[in-house]
């Protein structure tokens, strides 16, 4: 059975207490901000705690004890924790969260990297960088830069998510619309890549011959199925991130509306820009306080 040859979990020391730091700091700034009554909502933190896990069972599952063996399983193992696992980490973050980080002046300058028109290149460059032949093979064969693969998978997946579900403040002209092009342009660098791999006749990883031998699977096929796996998830994950965005959209368009109604009840000047950025920076209950302060001055 194909199955035999699936190895045990795979312990990676590094990575394991990475991701545990992570899990830690994340954790003491929750308790923070729920001692001082600014509680991480519940499903982000369900959310957090899912990337952290996905990262994890990509790294310790048998899955990353053939990622060596098969380029199909490598990909699964790429889509789950810089695709689908950042993606949940990025959902988990909110502004207070990441203020710590953010005002320290020697990492204050990284909120600069999430603006759209840097994060989406920057991370469709480490995308076809990690794949061309030579770097792909050798992270299967030296430990360390396998870790600094990973490493960019996540921390360039984190980027590319930031823009879109984070929590930092956006250019004004990144509303729904350029954030469905934002989207289409992440999706569209996947499905070239992708097709690249479902459709080519030439074998572009001949180091994994050994295990593709072991599986009973020709090179050809191999890589073409990764690249089936590799659209089928990003279509599932681009049909969430679009029915997130018009949810949010719907959201703060009635939060928006809602704060404009209160301010004209309490005489109180509000523009529409104002009550719009507050509604998508998630601060709509801070300038309702206010409204309500100055309204009954």
């Amino acid at each position: 059975m194909l199955l035999a040859h699936v190895g045990g979990p795979v312990f990676e020391p590094l990575q394991v207490a990475v991701l545990t730091l992570v899990a830690t700091a994340y954790s003491l700034r929750a308790i923070n901000l729920s001692q001082e009554r600014r509680p991480v909502p519940t499903w982000r933190l369900i959310c957090f705690a899912s990337g952290l896990a996905l990262i994890a069972i990509a790294f310790v599952s048998p899955l990353g004890s053939i990622d060596d063996e098969l380029v199909l399983a490598h990909m699964g193992q790429h889509l789950l924790m810089g695709d689908i696992g950042t993606l949940l980490l990025v959902l988990g973050v909110t502004g207070p969260l990441l203020q710590p980080l953010l005002a320290n002046r020697w990492l204050g300058w990284l909120r600069h990297l999430a603006h759209p028109l840097i994060a989406l290149p920057l991370w469709a460059v480490d995308l076809y960088v990690w794949h061309l032949p030579v770097l792909y093979q050798a992270a299967t064969e030296h430990s360390a830069l396998h870790a600094l693969q990973h490493t960019c998978f996540i921390g360039f997946g984190v980027l590319m998510w930031m823009p879109l579900v984070g929590p930092l403040p956006q250019p004004k002209w990144f509303e729904i619309p350029a954030k469905i092009g934002y989207l289409i342009g992440v999706r569209f660098a996947g499905i070239v890549l992708g097709n690249v791999f479902m459709w080519s006749n030439s074998v572009f990883y001949p180091d994994y011959a050994a295990g593709e031998a072991k599986w009973h699977i020709s090179g050809v096929t191999d890589q073409s199925i990764a690249g089936v796996i590799m659209m089928v998830e990003g279509g599932f994950v681009t049909l969430g991130v679009l029915t997130w965005l018009f949810l949010q959209w719907a959201k703060e368009d009635t939060e928006r509306q809602r704060l404009l109604d209160l301010a004209d009840s309490r005489g109180v000047a509000l523009s529409d820009g104002r009550a719009a950025r507050a509604a998508a920076a998630g601060q709509g209950a801070r300038l309702e306080e206010r409204i309500k302060t100055e309204g009954s001055n």
